[in-house]
């Protein structure tokens, strides 16, 4: 039996580097199409792209699925797709930051058949454009949530 892939769009953005910041994702398997997106009171752009990843592949609840995630974020496509991020792990993430999503991501991953493809941001791609919205509008809300990772400091690197 052939599993159909599922595909993950995403974006980050934040008003400010640190600032009011938002991911926005969307899944789309066969004609299913859902829409992810949350707003954060202080965070980062770096931040914000990977988490928008991590929750994209926290909402897929089949595992062993195929996944292609389109990502404009160079920083998160390569650390995976590069490798970085597993020497980071066996290192403890010592001296990277965002570590706490890291480890996150590192969690759901296995899980499924994930591979990246970098996409060109604010360039004309549909999703990508769709993402962006989503992260800014989710960034402008009035009802932003605590990244409790950056703001305790446990994402900064020791």
């Amino acid at each position: 039996m052939t599993l159909t892939m599922i595909e993950l769009f995403t974006d980050g953005a934040s008003r400010g580097n640190p600032g009011p910041g938002g991911y926005g994702t969307i899944l789309r398997w066969k004609q299913h199409v859902k829409e992810i997106s949350q707003g954060f009171r202080k965070t980062t752009n770096n931040r914000m792209e990977l988490l928008a990843v991590i929750a994209g592949l926290e909402a897929i609840t089949k595992p062993g699925m195929p996944v292609t995630v389109y990502s404009d974020s160079k920083y998160v496509v390569d650390a995976v797709e590069k490798r970085w991020v597993f020497g980071w792990q066996k290192k403890g993430f010592k001296g990277k930051a965002n570590a706490d999503l890291w480890a996150r991501f590192l969690r759901i991953y296995p899980k499924h058949n994930v591979k990246f493809v970098w996409v060109k941001g604010h360039a004309g791609h549909p999703e990508n454009e769709r993402c962006d919205e989503l992260a800014v509008a989710s960034a402008l809300s009035p009802n932003l949530l605590i990244d409790e990772g950056f703001e305790s400091g446990a994402s900064q690197p020791s």
